[in-house]
């Protein structure tokens, strides 16, 4: 291979191996993160095959670090660490000591040494954000209060591992000859980076955001986000001797204030996928499975330790600490397992000589099983909870904080699900909160969710299109679906994934363009909107009505049009045929609702008497009176102040019945057939 090609060939490797064994992990219904790990241990140097340059990749997952802790700096947030803090500080802080105690232990055991057994013993006792985000996601319990608490515990775990990436070098770096003097330097010099970027930085990164904003161009203001991620990095690294992954994160805590917060989340998020996809390739290009095999007993002993050993002590923690029993079972399964901050610590731990490959190959194991087990792990929290609540005294005392509410979805029905909480989905919600309509928000924007839940509208938080939250929206008990996310994909993963849970359940969807009409029509949408298409038939119908056209005819151009466009929607030409009939039959003919006012003529006058249809020819099909529908009301029924009078004719009969019964309002149509 030519010497020039070597980086691009690594990378595309990467790429592809993480594609397939991401889409088979997935398959399997295991996280992607393991098929990312699987795919570079495919084209690391200890298979046949393709082997990928690890010094390249090694600097790409640098990046990769950066990327991911400005992203946890991003949404990090004190608020929700602080409402569940008398739960998840105490909790966080007694599981990481026994994780790494425990660790530490048993690496004793195994003859390793202290240094070693410390950084071991750190990983482990850090779960991964990315799995317990998914597994709430995916169970419907992010947004609950057992998923909160969760959460505010992995939050806090995180600022541990934050520290510890800080001293680490100070500790075990090869010039620390003094490790009390080390640590206190380190500690000097990442104050003195933490007061920069909280007063300096706090002022300096939005305000340059915000001006970027202004200019209009994305691919600036990308740029500039870009810059200050890595550049922060690269500036802490190199002028204060701490970790790039301080820098990244606390980069992120910054710009996570600014009012430009979202646009940066949305436009970090790809840069922060693929280069974390190359984290964990690198990461498992350095799994030996000769030596994985070779020692199994040991990576079996520490998947134990990580998945039942942190589980069971969590469980007792209930005992303890002011929660609820269920809560706890949610925690436990949730950080039974290990990951990407795991991974970082056992690469800072190699990079400074203290962990020797093998070893952390036996840590990169161990947490792939246990990454792949967590799910199993959410399934049991029903199983764990009946048993201990057959033990009396014992579930008495993991209750001693109260129990906590379930899932705001658990047990709706005959309810609305709407998926995408954006302008079009709000006024689809207020307008079901006016006629007492029950509804549940899918969502997976974190702020917005937390928001409308705390006005006591029922969420779940997550991807609908790509996790498992629509299994928790009680789709089978609905009486329709609304889709009304704007991107098209996500809209048909959507529809395709909830026709097939729910096939009698009416879905309606927004879609974006032609195709996607058509697209969404054939994965089982029965009704589709096109917005841009409706807004533009509008437009142009009073375009054409403002320029003294007749009525009949643009109705006729509109109904062409509409009639075309939704054309996939119908399964047959006979369909098809039967609504050109209709179309054609009815139109230029409108119903319209208008009130009798005080002053009309025919008030206390009965229908025969008022005679409207001999006189202007529109016809009176219902009466509206006291809230109460009087459908094809009798001649002798008459017209009383208030009452809301529907009627059918053209546009010009309507507008003459409108100056009888309410001569003040000019007439406006308000429903078309």
């Amino acid at each position: 291979m030519h010497h020039d090609l070597a980086l691009f060939a690594t990378i595309t490797m990467a790429i592809l191996t993480a594609f397939v064994g991401g889409y088979i992990a997935r398959r399997l219904g295991l996280p992607t993160l393991v098929g990312y790990l699987i795919a570079g241990l495919v084209i690391g140097p200890f298979t046949p095959g393709f082997v990928g340059d690890s010094g390249d990749i090694s600097q790409l997952a640098e990046m990769g670090v950066i990327f991911m802790m400005f992203g946890v700096g991003l949404h990090f947030s004190l608020k929700d660490l602080w409402n569940v803090r008398k739960i998840a500080i105490p909790g966080a802080i007694l599981q990481t000591s026994f994780g790494t105690l425990a660790g530490l232990g048993i690496t004793q055991l195994w003859g390793w040494s202290l240094e070693a057994g410390l950084v071991l013993g750190f990983g482990i006792s850090v779960a991964s954000t990315v799995v317990l985000l998914r597994g709430l996601e995916d169970n419907g319990l992010f947004n609950n209060a057992h998923g909160k608490v969760a959460v505010g515990w992995l939050i806090f775990e995180d600022l541990a591992t934050v520290a510890i990436l800080v001293l680490m070098p100070a500790i075990f770096g090869e010039s620390s000859t003094n490790v009390l003097e080390s640590v206190l330097v380190a500690a000097a010099k990442t104050a003195l980076f933490v007061v920069i970027m909280l007063f300096l930085g706090a002022r300096v990164l939005p305000w340059l955001l915000t001006r970027i904003a202004h200019t209009r161009s994305r691919e600036l203001f990308i740029l500039a986000v870009v810059t200050i991620a890595l550049g922060t990095a690269y500036g802490a690294a190199e002028l204060f001797g701490i970790s790039l992954a301080l820098g990244a994160f606390l980069a992120g805590v910054v710009v996570g204030e600014s009012d430009v917060s979202h646009q940066v989340g949305a436009e970090v998020l790809p840069f922060r996928d693929i280069f974390a996809v190359l984290f964990f390739v690198s990461v498992g290009m350095l799994v030996n499975p000769a030596t994985v095999i070779a020692n199994l007993w040991q990576v079996i002993v520490l998947t134990l330790v990580i998945v039942f050993g942190k589980a069971t002590f969590t469980l007792l923690l209930a005992t303890v600490l002011p929660g609820s029993g269920r809560t706890l079972i949610v925690v436990a399964a949730g950080l039974s397992q290990i990951g990407e901050f795991t991974f970082i610590v056992g690469s800072t731990g190699v990079a400074l000589g203290v962990l020797t490959p093998d070893q952390y190959g036996l840590i990169l194991a161990a947490a792939v099983i246990s990454i792949v087990v967590n799910p199993w792990m959410f399934r049991l929290i029903p199983t764990v909870e009946k048993f201990l609540q057959r033990i009396p005294f014992l579930w008495r005392r993991m209750e001693n904080g109260g129990p906590t509410p379930a899932p705001d979805s658990k047990g709706m029905h005959d309810h609305v699900v709407i998926v995408g909480f954006g302008r079009v989905g709000q006024h689809v919600g207020r307008v079901l909160e006016q006629l007492n309509f029950p509804y549940l928000v899918v969502d997976q924007d974190v702020e917005k969710v937390t928001r409308i839940q705390g006005e006591g509208i029922h969420t779940l938080f997550g991807d609908a299109a790509n996790s498992e939250v629509l299994n928790h929206a009680e789709l089978g008990h609905a009486r329709a679906l609304v889709v009304t996310v704007p991107e098209e994909v996500t809209a048909e993963l959507v529809v395709g994934a909830a026709h097939e849970m729910a096939p009698d359940l009416p879905i309606i969807a927004r879609a974006g363009t032609d195709s996607g009409v058509q697209r969404l029509g054939a994965l089982g949408a029965d009704h589709i909107i096109h917005p841009e298409l409706e807004g533009g038939l509008e437009i142009v119908r009073h375009t054409l009505l403002s320029l003294g056209f007749p009525m009949g005819q643009i109705q006729q151009y509109v109904d062409a049009v509409r009639r075309d466009a939704y054309a996939a929607t119908f399964a047959d030409d006979e369909r098809h045929r039967v609504l050109d009939q209709l179309l054609t039959a009815v139109r230029g003919v409108e119903i319209a609702w208008q009130p009798v006012a005080a002053d009309s003529p025919v008030q206390g006058q009965s229908l025969a008497e008022a005679n409207l249809r001999a006189k202007i020819g529109a016809s009176v099909i219902a009466l509206i009176r006291d809230g109460r529908v009087i459908p094809n009301p009798k001649s002798d029924t008459k017209f009383l102040e208030g009452d809301l009078v529907g009627l059918i004719g053209n546009v010009q009969e309507l507008a003459d019945a409108a100056q009888i019964l309410n001569p003040l309002e000019p007439m406006e149509a308000t429903a078309e057939v």
